[in-house]
């Protein structure tokens, strides 16, 4: 293991999530970089290629799913693993944006920040 913080970016337009979020991640060795809309996210993704992207589907002036269209646009947004957070569980939607670099998506009632951070040690393999 690399003495290097991996950095991880959370674009959420909830502040109140997005601070939960980036204090638990914070505190399981992490950089964090925070995003309030697709927009800010998609500049902050494509400045500062982050390890992985926590990313709201639902959001004002870019949502999350126009967002990974652009990244994937970029040769390294192919590849960046993101995990989708949404209010939405409809199974289609689900589906329809689980991509190559999805690597998961989590409807925001049905889990705690420990769920997440097990999943996101995993796929940084931390």
């Amino acid at each position: 293991m690399t003495n290097i913080k991996q950095t991880i970016l959370i674009v959420e337009d909830e502040k109140d999530l997005r601070d939960i979020l980036s204090l638990k991640l914070t505190m399981e060795g992490y950089n964090v970089l925070e995003a309030e809309n697709g927009k800010v996210g998609l500049d902050i993704a494509k400045t500062k290629h982050p390890d992985l992207i926590l990313l709201d589907i639902i959001m004002p002036i870019l949502s999350g799913t126009l967002m990974l269209r652009e990244l994937q646009k970029d040769q390294w947004g192919k590849n960046v693993p993101i995990i989708f957070l949404s209010n939405l569980s409809e199974s289609e939607h689900i589906e329809q944006n689980l991509e190559k670099n999805v690597r998961g998506y989590f409807v925001k009632s049905d889990w705690e920040p420990d769920d997440l951070a097990i999943i996101i040690n995993k796929i940084l393999k931390k």
